[in-house]
């Protein structure tokens, strides 16, 4: 169910980039709201400022134009300090090369972002197992993620992300690094991620990973090219 008021809402929202006397425009007036429990791809082909905006709505950057507010309170109101809380408490991100430590256990690799949170030491472990459990992967649970496939590692970095219990995934291009098979599994995760009540953000190039998704949010040259709804067929296939 999608509430009336939106979780996200951005208005005129601009990042330029400056090195020197050179400007750079990355996104140019872009204006959108995101809904609780919304599943949102956002498309584009290289340049078209996709993943700066990533960036700003993960609290990962700060626009230089525009406004961007989350749960009714804008980003201009908090420092640097209480964004990166409200980033580590509200947020989950799943990455195209996991970023994953690689000596490191897959229960460690997952109990990483508690680190960083006022969840006590004796919490954490069981925190981090359900995570784990969620993507099919306690068998794999002591193994260093070196010694994981490419999915696994992604379905590591899915619990990673889920592991707070987060409002809002962030997946940015998440299949990126996979074969289709492998990819086809991660989102299927993340589908299930949303039928759970979570609001997903993803950031693709692909056309068919995009149309898990509810709606398509195209991005060209910084600004918003279209902005529609998937309607999915009976049968599991598209219409556009």
């Amino acid at each position: 169910m999608i509430n009336k008021e939106p979780i996200i809402k951005v208005d005129k929202l601009e990042k330029v980039y400056s090195d020197g006397d050179v400007t750079t425009p990355a996104l140019s007036g872009v204006s959108f709201d995101i809904h609780e429990g919304e599943f949102v791809a956002i498309m584009g082909p290289s340049g078209s400022g996709k993943s700066t905006l990533l960036h700003i709505l993960g609290f990962l950057d700060r626009p230089t134009g525009g406004s961007y507010e989350l749960e009714g309170s804008s980003m201009d109101s908090y420092d640097d300090d209480e964004l990166a809380r409200i980033r580590n408490k509200k947020f989950g991100f799943i990455f195209q090369s996991f970023n994953l430590l690689p000596r490191t256990s897959v229960l460690d690799n997952v109990k990483l972002p508690l680190q960083y949170s006022d969840v006590p030491d004796s919490k954490q472990d069981r925190m981090a197992k359900k995570a784990i459990d969620a993507v099919g992967l306690t068998h794999r649970i002591g193994h260093e993620s070196s010694q994981l496939s490419g999915g696994e590692k992604q379905r590591v970095a899915i619990a990673r992300a889920l592991v707070n219990d987060p409002s809002v995934v962030f997946a940015d291009e998440p299949t990126g690094n996979l074969d289709s098979k492998s990819g086809g599994q991660v989102m299927e995760f993340i589908e299930k991620l949303h039928e759970d009540g979570r609001t997903i953000i993803l950031i693709t190039h692909e056309t068919y990973t995009a149309e898990y998704a509810q709606r398509i949010i195209n991005l060209k040259d910084g600004v918003i090219d279209s902005d529609r709804k998937v309607i999915k067929r009976h049968d599991g296939g598209f219409r556009k």
